[in-house]
């Protein structure tokens, strides 16, 4: 394995950086078998993309279907029945209001990129607002409007040009929703004039930023801000869709709806899709041929899709998911660790954070990891300061592989402290 190790770091550049000393062998549900035999119980998740579990049979039988009919012609060019079945069921589910139009695309990044294109275009202007701590992806507009500087846009160079952020509510950041929302007025004093803002995009529940919840009343304020502007509201819902929060999207969660929604991770159980959803008026701005992309709703990755949209609905996964969630909330809340500032998240996005912004404790948080990684368990860290614990897990993952890697939390807290 050390020569293995030692041949990635010749071949690939220091940019691509690996968690992991070991390599992946097979995966099944909620377990990774590594090389060497090892059996690693993945509460990353591939980072959020597997809600489904690594390949399950419905999703693996359906690619293998498709591998038998075609694996490519370039939507644009040759069309193909399931990806406009998979548009329709898309347009029922997504929580937005009135007639609804969907189109595919490969990566979070590149579904976020066209979001912000089609706003552009249906208003004619150039702003785009986002949030401190928010990531959207890792392509230049995408790096933009991502609130995070390391690693993500340090030594790239400045951003493109018409992105401003506001600050995004966080009780252990100490930013009110009052906060948040005054931060955007003063954006639009400051920076740029209301009227020229195009899109203002959110995560309902931000990924990397530390699975900081949106409050009810902050949703709800950007959703007037946006109606009092003509600005297209944006969800980025790559990481929170598919079940993770209990809900399809997170957007169900509140009362107000978006004008268009970001999706991918799991929308294709691991194989590559990503999608935009929104109002029809404003997804048809752009002219003909002003969206697309070579491998945009690849037919692969379009029948693993429409297999996760059965799965979910078959096996329960919003209920699941919540179930599994008040099981870890409960399990957190019950070690009492001093080190805790607060349990947080929707359904099965849950996060524990340690310390807060002015007094970060990601040393904890780091030997948590390292702690559970010894003991075969996959965590991953996000936040501002890395100082949070996110939980991935497969919405699939049986109950006795659940129990077994929260006993191994409990015990990673232990040998933290040691």
């Amino acid at each position: 394995m050390s020569d293995w190790i030692a041949r990635m770091r010749e071949a690939i550049p220091n940019g691509a950086s690996v968690m992991c000393d070991w390599f992946a062998e097979q995966a099944d549900n909620a377990v990774i078998t590594t090389t060497d035999g090892r059996k690693f119980i993945d509460f990353a998740g591939g980072i959020g993309v597997l809600n489904t579990g690594h390949r399950h049979p419905k999703v693996t039988a359906a690619v293998a279907a498709q591998l038998d009919k075609f694996t490519h012609t370039a939507f644009q060019v040759v069309p193909y029945y399931s990806y406009i079945e998979l548009a329709e069921r898309i347009n029922r589910l997504v929580p937005v209001s009135g007639k609804v139009k969907s189109q595919f695309f490969s990566s979070g990044a590149e579904a976020v990129e066209n979001a912000v294109k089609i706003a552009r275009s249906y208003t004619k202007r150039n702003g785009v607002i986002a949030f401190g701590g928010a990531f959207h992806g890792r392509t230049m507009m995408t790096l933009a409007l991502t609130g995070k500087v390391l690693p993500y846009q340090a030594d790239f160079g400045a951003m493109p040009a018409g992105v401003f952020h506001a600050l995004y509510p966080s009780s252990t950041q100490h930013i009110s929703v009052e906060d948040a929302i005054k931060s955007i007025k003063r954006i639009f004093k400051s920076d740029i004039a209301p009227q020229d803002v195009a899109a203002i995009i959110l995560e309902p529940v931000q990924g990397e930023g530390g699975f900081n919840v949106a409050p009810p009343a902050f949703m709800q304020a950007v959703r007037e801000i946006c109606d009092e502007y003509g600005i297209v509201m944006i969800a980025d819902e790559v990481q929170s869709g598919f079940a993770r929060t209990g809900k399809l999207f997170a957007m169900e969660h509140y009362a107000v709806q978006p004008d268009i929604i970001t999706m991918a991770k799991s929308l294709a159980g691991g194989f590559v899709l990503s999608g935009v959803s929104g109002k029809a008026d404003i997804m048809d701005a752009p002219r003909k041929g002003g969206l697309g992309g070579t491998y945009a709703g690849n037919p692969l990755g379009v029948a693993a899709a429409l297999a996760v949209l059965d799965v979910i609905e078959e096996e329960q996964l919003c209920a699941r998911s919540q179930q599994l969630g008040e099981r870890l909330t409960g399990f957190l809340k019950g070690l009492n660790a001093p080190e805790i500032t607060e349990i947080r998240g929707l359904g099965s996005m849950i996060a524990v954070e340690f310390g807060d912004d002015e007094q970060p404790n990601a040393a904890f948080a780091a030997k948590v990891q390292q702690a559970a990684m010894a003991q075969n368990l996959l965590l991953l860290t996000c936040g501002a300061h890395g100082n949070v614990i996110r939980f991935l897990y497969p919405l699939t993952i049986e109950d006795d592989t659940f129990e077994r890697a929260l006993a191994i939390l409990a015990e990673s807290f232990t040998q933290a402290r040691a």
